[in-house]
């Protein structure tokens, strides 16, 4: 199927690690794997874990405010412990804590009710299954990967018979998502633990489609994903085809009592900017706390950050990549119809900005806030090489507090110089 066409134009998606992890605060499902808690310890957690303030509803109209077209909750993390009522095993908040109650459902009917597309995390391993360590990645990427109980069962001691029944175990979970929720993307996650042929990747993307086939798929379903996932870090060179860049408001994925390192708004415009100009989506992660609730610091951070994409939204959405690196000095986008250049300044413009290498003339240029009209000019050029456009730096209230917006309206498409310029 080709890909749908609302991912591209989406911008913004929120991300939730929601799960017992939060009760202690601890890392989502590597806190055991990895041996800093016990594993029972880690467990206990199922007794604690109420969701006694969960509001779908509220989390919709935040992230809705937030400027965001999706969301994508955790139902299934490494742990095992599904979020809704799964028939495959008891290992869920419905049969195992206080909460008792599917969190899927109301979390599918309050985003739709807001226009939001459904995002579901699953993770493909599960570190809970008896099941799961039953076979061994034929070229591990790590000698963890090799060599952990909750994963491997070391060389010699694989379980073909096993391995069977966990893939009908995560293929039933994965049917039950597609079937009882409708989700319009699935984020799978733990693709490294096996290869490609183990896991059955056209056989679990044939079964998602024959149930949805509009439904998106992330790039950890490996050859049949349908757009890359980079992580906690906008990437260089933007990657083939589309893509999106995950990351923490602060430094977790989960809810951690002692993470107060947030990003501040400003930071946070940057990081989505430069991924908007660069064609991708930013995926930003919050952590409900166990009662279902995200803390004010970081529902405060993705109030600042919608609040600044209201002041710019013809920048936002509706756009494609701007201009390749050298010619403006910060990110930009362009309008889908290639005749409006938005320029994205993160610091005070001074005296003039300038755009090298544009074979447009220029209309008008306009600070996006205020609509308030900027003189410019071309100054230079010779032959081929166009000269440079000046535009005068926008004062006082035309000054955003997170980053400057400049609408450059030109006389045709986007036309650029990338030439070496004159022998």
């Amino acid at each position: 199927m080709p890909m749908q066409p609302w991912f591209a134009d989406a911008k913004l998606g929120i991300f939730l690690h929601y799960g017992i992890y939060a009760v202690d605060g601890v890392p989502e499902s590597w806190s055991f794997y990895n041996g800093s808690v016990p594993h029972e310890q880690y467990m206990r957690q199922l007794d604690g874990f109420t969701a006694s303030r969960y509001d779908p509803t509220a989390w919709a109209e935040l992230f809705r405010r937030a400027g965001a077209k999706y969301a994508v909750l955790t139902a299934r993390h490494h742990d095992g412990v599904a979020l809704w009522d799964t028939a495959l095993g008891d290992l869920s908040v419905v049969k195992r804590t206080p909460a008792g109650r599917d969190l899927i459902g109301p979390y599918a009917e309050a985003l739709r009710e807001q226009g939001l597309k459904v995002g579901l995390y699953y993770s493909h391993s599960d570190w809970n299954h008896p099941d799961y360590p039953s076979v061994v990645h034929p070229e591990p990427p790590n000698e963890e990967v090799a060599t952990n109980p909750y994963c491997s069962p070391g060389r010699g001691n694989e379980d073909p018979a096993a391995w069977e029944r966990f893939l009908a175990y995560r293929d039933g979970q994965v049917r039950e998502l597609v079937e009882n929720f409708r989700p319009d993307l699935l984020w799978f996650d733990g693709e490294w633990e096996r290869s490609e042929e183990q896991w059955r990747m056209r056989e679990l993307s044939e079964q998602i489609l024959a149930g949805n086939p509009r439904t998106v798929l992330n790039a950890r379903m490996l050859s049949y994903g349908d757009y890359a996932t980079p992580e906690q870090g906008v990437p260089i060179e933007a990657p083939d085809g589309p893509w999106e860049l995950c990351l923490t408001v602060n430094d977790s994925w989960g809810y951690q009592h002692k993470d107060d390192n947030h990003k501040s708004i400003r930071q946070l415009v940057r990081y989505f900017t430069e991924t908007i100009a660069m064609g991708g989506n930013l995926l930003l992660d919050v952590g409900p706390q166990e009662d279902g609730t995200i803390t004010p610091e970081q529902a405060s951070r993705l109030e600042g950050l919608g609040d600044w994409i209201r002041r710019n939204e013809p920048a936002v959405y509706g756009t494609v990549a701007g201009l390749p690196a050298g010619h403006h000095y910060g990110p930009s986008t362009l309008s889908a119809d290639r005749r409006t250049l938005y320029l994205i300044c993160f610091d005070t413009p001074r005296e003039s900005v300038a755009v090298r290498g544009l074979r447009n003339s220029v209309r008008r240029v306009t600070e996006l806030g205020t609509g308030r009209e900027l003189a410019h000019r071309t100054i230079g050029g010779l032959g081929d090489v166009p000269g440079v456009l000046w535009i005068d730096a926008p004062e006082g209230d035309a000054v955003d507090a997170y980053a400057t917006v400049l609408a450059v309206e030109l006389d045709g498409e986007l036309d650029l110089y990338r030439g070496t310029g004159r022998d």
